[in-house]
């Protein structure tokens, strides 16, 4: 395991995304402070820390919603710093945001068509949409339900099958099991897991500690805008600051 600001690249040494130095600011404030990371082609890795520490903010600033001041990212070989969001999407990565974001007044199906606004292909949009019913079935027997009267768990489902709907290589989670009971994030978890093993690559970020880096293979703990520890998850795991901060160990 290593302390910041140095990232711990994947094993492979295959960078699907990499971010350096990235430094971000709302007005005067620095939320960001010279972010260093990497995710691997085909991983699951979590970015853990306290709220305000800045992991909503790294996420947004991957997917064009924020600009940095300094630094860069690099998505598949190519620097997407400076891209508009939709520019990016097109390119591969998907947000799932923190909120879920859903349109309450539209019905799950619009929600999800919404996603695959990009997606001409009427045939490839069903299989899409198949792909997404088998992984909840809840959003199946939901489609012409109007998103708003969901329950907090079928909602953040709606919003991850969005996201999906665009098929992006890079999936971007922000507190997927924010406000959810127990067997609702279990569902939503073994979902992740099941992409993942498809091949989705996936940046995570998880109020859950535990729950993230026991299916994540590596993960990072930011804490005020700053990378604080990276390594694999089973050192994350078995670390004495993270067990006292995250875990409640």
């Amino acid at each position: 395991m290593s302390v910041a600001p140095n990232h711990h690249p994947p094993a492979d040494g295959t960078s699907l995304l990499t971010v350096e130095n990235l430094g971000v600011a709302y007005g005067s404030i620095e939320a960001l402070h010279d972010v260093s990371l990497t995710v691997g082609r085909g991983e699951i890795v979590t970015l853990i820390g306290a709220n305000g520490a800045g992991k909503t903010t790294t996420l947004k600033t991957i997917v064009g919603l924020l600009k940095p001041k300094r630094g860069r990212v690099v998505f598949n070989g190519e620097s997407i710093t400076a891209r508009p969001t939709h520019e990016i999407v097109a390119r591969g990565i998907a947000l799932a945001p923190e909120g879920r974001g859903i349109f309450p007044d539209l019905t799950v199906l619009e929600n999800l068509e919404l996603g695959a606004y990009r997606q001409p292909d009427r045939k490839q949009f069903r299989r899409d949409l198949d792909h997404v019913c088998t992984l909840f079935p809840r959003v199946r027997e939901r489609l012409r339900q109007r998103a708003g009267t969901l329950s907090g768990g079928e909602q953040q489902m709606v919003a991850i099958g969005r996201a999906l709907m665009s098929r992006p290589t890079l999936l971007l989670l922000d507190e997927p099991s924010l406000g959810l009971a127990p067997l609702v994030t279990q569902a939503i978890f073994d979902a992740l897991g099941e992409l993942n093993r498809e091949g989705l690559t996936i940046l995570l970020v998880e109020q859950n500690a535990h729950l993230a880096l026991s299916c994540s293979s590596r993960g990072y703990v930011l804490e005020t805008g700053r990378v604080l520890l990276t390594g694999s998850a089973a050192e994350l795991l078995q670390d004495a600051r993270v067990r006292e901060a995250y875990l409640g160990q």
